[in-house]
């Protein structure tokens, strides 16, 4: 069988570190085409995939036929291409978020389905290796009732890049909480399912229009509350994870390994143990004075690509359901409105897509 033909627009860190690489490690798929107009970048992509055509635009792709199209550029232009490579046709993956907004979003998803073309976003830290342990124990049971869980993405870079994409406004795309917040809200919500109530604090703390600094507190519909906190300027960054339950805890450090590993070249099928963390790094179960480390899952972000590559040969659901993309933009929205009228929101009443 035919390799499955991918065009990816945009080969930024997003474009060249993950979804190049991964592409190429997944059995089936080839990456045919790479859009990019920076010379560096296409000196590099020309390098690292001699067989892909290079273009200038993405206005060349359309022209080509492929099987999916991989959208990596600034959240900004997101949904404007998710709309073009719909209206051609092709089945669209797109890097979180979907959208700068809920509505825009919620446009895109609409389109797709209208058009009955496969629509999914690259919420790739499902298969964290943190987030699969706790996944076991939790369906162990080593945890109990969970009462609140707390996750991370914490750095000390006080000093912002004016010029970048990502230090722009919220509505331009920029901000951490946009950024790496929508990773923190998806894992929530794949957790511990629909959220009621957001409460929020936001902060731009280094001269730029971007958020640098958020907190976002959520009630889900099961009683547990999910504490987010994603920051640029945190100089003692909290532990990755703790997930305090009525029996345990479950307490991590440090993320996993798949993210630093691709960033420095390496492939999955270039690895041997791919994902797989050492137990310097494994998390601990905690209760009380009694502490010890618990063997951690495989990190496996290849999956994502496997499930899309079974979805698109025999027509089966998407590695993730875009729908939960738009929820994820709704609840860091509700976590804007909070913090800017210093009050709690309610989501009931909001019409946020189910199923």
């Amino acid at each position: 069988m035919s390799d499955l033909r991918v065009g990816l627009i945009g080969y930024g860190l997003a474009g060249r570190a993950f979804h190049a690489q991964l592409i190429a490690a997944t059995e089936g798929m080839s990456v045919t085409a790479i859009v990019t107009s920076n010379p560096a970048r296409r000196e590099e992509a020309a390098r690292e995939h001699p067989d892909a055509r290079l273009l200038a635009t993405p206005a060349e792709l359309w022209d080509i036929d492929h099987d999916l199209v991989v959208i990596a550029t600034p959240s900004a232009t997101h949904a404007e291409l998710a709309h073009q490579a719909i209206d051609h046709g092709v089945a669209v993956l797109v890097d979180k978020p979907l959208a700068v907004t809920a509505a825009g979003a919620e446009a895109v998803l609409e389109h797709a389905d209208r058009a009955g073309i496969l629509l999914t976003v690259f919420q790739n830290r499902r298969w964290d290796s943190d987030q699969l342990t706790l996944r076991r124990l939790l369906s162990e049971d080593r945890l109990g009732s969970v009462l609140r869980y707390e996750s991370r993405f914490e750095r000390w870079r006080p000093q912002a890049e004016p010029g970048a994409w990502r230090a722009g406004a919220a509505e331009a795309g920029g901000g951490y909480l946009l950024d790496l917040g929508a990773h923190l809200v998806d894992q929530a919500l794949c957790l511990f399912g629909p959220v009621t109530r957001v409460y929020g604090e936001v902060a731009a703390l280094r001269g730029v229009p971007a958020d640098d600094d958020a907190f976002l507190a959520l009630r889900h519909a099961d009683g547990v509350i999910s504490h987010l906190h994603v920051s640029a300027v945190t100089a003692a960054p909290g532990p990755r994870l703790r997930v305090l339950g009525s029996k345990a805890a479950f307490v991590v450090h440090d993320l996993g390994s798949q993210e630093d590993e691709l960033r420095a070249g390496l492939r999955p099928d270039m690895v041997a143990g791919w994902g797989e963390e050492p137990e310097s790094r494994w998390g601990r179960l905690v209760a009380g004075d009694e502490s010890r480390p618990v063997p951690s899952e495989r990190g496996d972000w290849p999956r994502f690509y496997a499930l899309l590559t079974a979805a698109l040969r025999d027509g089966g659901p998407p590695p993730v359901d875009p729908r939960d993309a738009v929820r994820t933009l709704h609840i860091i929205e509700a976590g804007r409105e909070s913090a800017a009228t210093h009050s709690i929101v309610a989501l009931e009443d909001r019409a946020v897509p189910t199923g």
